[in-house]
């Protein structure tokens, strides 16, 4: 007989509209929310399950299913699914929406009544008949309600749905069935639907990833080749790699616009008339250079104007060129010996700067139209062609003859061009040679810097005098250098001269012709300084006096340093190293020099300066990605491969920020390097440098061999002498030392977040979280808000967020515990809340199996509650330090008799039990004739499991416990107590 009304829960969901919704990374099997007809589920028996179809306030149909047989026992009802395909799934899963009432809140109940009821799954290649076979089926899990409702919440009619969902997996057939037990609940049963998660199709840098479906193991990636969009080719083979809950990861490789088309929005648009792209890349289309122009779209280049060319080696990129102007100012200058030809650059270079000159000569009659090359008569200095200054110099020519030289300029296209080009011409007649001397230079005066000179006009020349020039130079220095300078009239005062030296001077005219010879030379002397004695005193005085000012520095600096050395060598040579132990356990007891005081990256107002302060950045070409080997806070992490310049390529782990970020996530990702980058100790992660100026961003630091320490703990669980772990827990605690000594608090040191290299050397890291844990899976929400590692923190950091260096040496503690007991988890499988009231009772954890008794004290000497009265990190190092000097006080049990051990005492076994929170075992202990502590010590794990212990962290914390009573029951018997 069912209890009360079969459909009391109907009207309690038709005031309340189911949620429906869409995610694009998972593909939806079924849905009983969106069925528009009869389910048509089958129930065993037929009077077990009530199909119940309403409408709600948006006239949609409710499926529900109800069962409250709760006032017959042995109840056995099942309600089974039709068959769904699985599709391309390999696991999927179920999520169901129910309520179930509270079995207190039932009157008349006694034990019929159950709070939870059963799922199952079975695997079919098609749908069978109707006949139902329940061994055919495989249980899932049993569902439990984490809300349940009373006989006031039905009055409220208002009731909170339970949501829960499973995983099933991996599925091989083509398709399965779902069942449902109920076992003597009250349930309603509201909503079934049943996916598969993917990784949706996506656009990524330029290429398409199709529909992935995520391996059944959610620790190994799928590996995704893309294909480029239209218009767009590989540079690198674009790659993302689907993760288990269906995101992509990981981009590695891209796609880029071809020739003519630019990226805009996700795809490769063509470049619009009147703009080009010839290159193929990730840029964008660009303007017509000057002088060409486009019509079409998707142009590679751009076509030159009319009367522009571009050369051959032009980069399309360059705008269109014309051939150059004449030259422009041509004149010559004409002696016994030599002619020479001078010009300026044309006014027009036609927008380049690969300007040359071609000189050609001709020799005329005394008709004009009676002329004809030069030829090898003449020789050009440096030669006719390929001039690249507006000068040459023409020697071998005859007397009495009239040349014309024709200089044109050319450019990058001027063979390209069509039109004749221009020259600028000159004609020299050799019977000019006569030189237009000028009279005598004379020496008008003279000064320790100046000379003043004057000549005679000459008496008769061919055309006007335009211009003087004086050459002048020093008569010592004859060969390396002369200076010149010009004058209208027949007088110059030559400045910037040396006092005391002879000078060489000579002159020359210039008409329209050309210039003349030099004159004859002449040398005068300028005049001493009478300063000079004076001077070099000066000079004298101010070498003696700097002198000996930096030789009495040199000496002060000397006997600085003397003393200084002597000071530190004392220092060093007082230092004994200690002796390695096992693998490579060296201790130093040299100090670090000059430790510095931890810089909070938040007091700067600008975040980015603490990044290039604190920081060096990585060329991101240096790094080469290989394989990514998890997943962040912020991004994937991967391993590679770091090359610096002069040094050997060494191995690191790359932390990645993935795209789409805001900055402030930027800051907080780039916040940990500018914590590391402050660091430098062998037992602190070291931080290689970062990438900030291109995408991804990125931190690089050591790549630590065998990953996080509780991890590498649990695969070789009982693998390593207790010196080995005291070796490991001894650089942790160095480690620590140095962070505390630099002012820095760590709050989050635990065993995940240690380091193991290939040498075993142990480093911190994780210095990110020393800012409130918002996204740890062990923290709890704390009174202030935000979230802390319970098992791990002191219990003034989670009552008042008082963080220190003694609440780090609180969880240096518990991670002391999770190296002796290789990874277990602390406190085993108790809540946090628990946790928490269990350390206010005074409970502590007891020492794991094997644990010597000293390293046991430690721990609870970390765990005190009065954080003033735990040890530094200085004592616990020096501690450490003397345990591996002297092996033989590892042992498990006290050295001497008389040595006192820590333990509290019990009376009974319902004390003991109580003490580590297994109340509930007490009548199974005593039901097995467990009734004394002697015959507790002496039990085995398989006497726990006999007795009926079957959670197997329960197991854990009572035979971990037995230990500890074991060796408090020796002690006693030895300082002659008996229990």
């Amino acid at each position: 007989m069912s209890f009360g009304n079969r459909f009391f829960f109907v009207s309690l969901f038709l005031g309340t509209a189911l949620t429906r919704f869409c995610n694009c990374n998972q593909v939806v099997l079924l849905d009983t929310t969106s069925v528009l007809g009869e389910l048509g589920w089958k129930t065993y028996p037929i009077n077990g399950w009530d199909a119940i179809t309403e409408m709600d306030e948006h006239n949609r149909p409710i499926h529900t299913f109800q069962v409250c047989n709760v006032m017959e026992p042995n109840q056995n009802n099942w309600l089974r699914s039709n068959w769904i395909s699985r599709q391309a799934a390999q696991k999927v899963y179920v999520e169901l929406r129910f309520t179930l009432r509270d079995c207190n809140s039932i009157p008349w109940v006694s034990g019929t009544c159950k709070e939870t009821f059963n799922l199952f799954y079975h695997e079919t290649d098609e749908a069978h008949g109707v006949k139902f076979r329940p061994a055919q089926y495989t249980k899932i899990d049993t569902i439990a309600a984490d809300e349940s409702f009373t006989q006031m919440d039905l009055g409220d009619r208002i009731l909170k749905l339970n949501t829960e969902v499973r995983e099933v997996g991996p599925i091989n057939r083509k398709g399965f069935y779902l069942a449902f037990q109920d076992i003597g609940a009250c349930i309603a049963l509201v909503s079934v639907r049943v996916y598969y998660k993917k990784c949706p199709f996506t656009l990524r840098n330029l290429a398409s990833f199709p529909d992935t479906v995520p391996r059944v193991d959610s620790s190994s990636l799928v590996e995704v080749r893309g294909a480029c969009v239209d218009h767009a080719e590989e540079r690198d083979t674009p790659k993302l790699f689907c993760g288990a809950d269906g995101d992509w990861l990981v981009p590695l490789g891209r796609c880029v616009c071809s020739v003519g088309y630019e990226e805009i929005d996700g795809s490769c648009v063509a470049c619009r008339p009147g703009f080009y792209k010839a290159y193929a890349g990730n840029i964008k289309c660009s303007k017509c250079p000057p002088h060409s122009f486009s019509y079409g779209e998707a142009s590679a280049i751009c076509r030159c104007e009319k009367g522009f060319f571009r050369a051959e080696k032009d980069p399309p990129t360059m705008a269109c060129t014309r051939p150059p102007s004449r030259p422009r100012n041509l004149m010559f200058n004409l002696n016994d010996t030599c002619l020479l030809l001078e010009w300026s650059p044309p006014s027009d270079t036609g927008g380049r700067r690969d300007l040359t000159y071609n000189v050609q000569c001709k020799r005329c009659g005394p008709e004009p139209d009676h002329c004809q090359l030069c030829e090898d008569e003449l020789r050009f200095l440096p030669g006719p062609l390929g001039l690249t200054n507006a000068t040459v110099t023409v020697v071998d020519f005859s007397a009495h003859a009239n040349y014309t030289f024709e200089i044109e300029s050319l450019n990058g296209v001027s063979d390209m061009s069509s039109f004749p080009r221009q020259v600028a011409i000159i004609t020299v007649s050799t019977d000019q040679g006569g030189p237009s001397l000028v009279g005598a230079l004379k020496k008008d005066w003279a000064s320790p810097n100046s000379i003043a000179l004057s000549w005679q006009q000459p008496e008769q020349t061919a055309l006007p005098i335009i211009d003087y020039e004086v050459k002048y130079y020093e008569k010592e220095h004859e060969l390396l250098s002369y200076s010149s300078t010009r004058t209208k009239a027949p007088s110059v005062i030559v400045s910037g001269l040396k006092p005391a030296t002879w000078y060489v001077f000579s002159v020359r005219t210039r008409t329209a012709a050309g210039y003349s010879s030099y004159s004859p030379k002449y040398e005068y002397e300028t005049t001493g300084d009478s300063s000079n004695m004076a001077s070099d005193q000066g000079q004298v005085l101010v070498i003696v006096t700097a002198a000996v000012g930096g030789f009495t520095l040199l000496v002060i600096l000397t006997l600085f340093l003397l003393i200084t050395g002597s000071k530190l060598h004392k220092k060093q040579t007082a230092c004994t190293p200690l002796h390695c132990i096992d693998y490579s356990l060296c201790l130093s007891t040299v100090p670090f020099p000059g430790i510095k005081t931890y810089v909070d990256p938040d007091t700067y107002e600008d975040p980015t300066q603490a990044v290039h302060e604190f920081t060096k950045e990585i060329d991101p070409s240096r790094i080469r990605i290989e394989r990514v080997i998890g997943a962040g806070e912020f991004g994937e992490v991967c391993s590679g491969r770091l090359r610096t310049p002069g040094k050997k390529e060494i191995a690191v782990a790359i932390k990645t920020l993935k795209g789409g970020y805001v900055e402030r996530q930027r800051w907080d990702f780039l916040r940990e390097a500018s914590i590391m980058g402050q660091f430098d100790h062998p037992n602190i992660i070291r931080l290689e440098g970062v990438v900030t100026k291109s995408r991804p961003v990125m931190i690089v630091v050591e790549y630590m061999e065998n990953g996080s320490l509780d991890s590498f703990l649990r695969q070789h669980d009982g693998h390593f002498t207790v010196i080995q772990l005291v070796g490991m827990l001894r650089g942790i605690a160095s480690g620590m030392k140095y962070l505390s000594d630099m002012g820095y608090v760590h709050r989050d040191l635990a065993a995940r977040n240690i380091l193991v290299n290939s040498n075993l050397v142990c480093k911190v890291s994780d210095f990110g979280l020393s800012r409130v844990l918002e996204d740890d899976p062990e923290a709890a929400y704390t009174t202030t808000g935000g979230k802390i590692p319970i098992r791990w923190t002191a219990p003034e950091a989670i009552s008042y967020r008082k963080f220190s260096s003694a609440s780090d040496a609180w969880s240096y503690g518990i991670v002391m515990w999770e190296v002796m007991s290789y990874g277990e988890r602390p406190y085993w499988e108790m809540s946090n809340q628990d946790v928490i009231l269990s350390i206010e009772e005074g409970y502590r954890l007891p020492a794991p199996m094997g644990c010597p008794v000293a390293l046991h004290q430690l721990m609870l000497h970390c765990w005190q509650k009065e954080r003033n009265h735990r040890p530094k990190f200085t004592d616990i190092v020096s501690f450490l330090d003397k345990l591996i000097r002297n092996p033989s006080s590892l042992l498990p049990l006290p050295e001497s008799p008389g040595e006192e051990m820590d333990y509290p005492m019990f009376i009974s076994v319902g004390d003991w039990l109580d003490s580590i929170k297994m109340s509930q075992y007490k009548s199974n202990f005593m039901a097995a004739g467990y009734n004394t502590l002697d015959s507790v010590a002496r039990m085995s794990i398989e006497d726990v499991r006999r007795i009926g212990v079957e959670l197997i962290g329960h197991q854990r914390r009572i035979i971990s416990s037995i230990q500890t009573l074991h060796l408090q029951l020796l002690h006693e018997h030895e300082k002659g107590f008996h229990v």
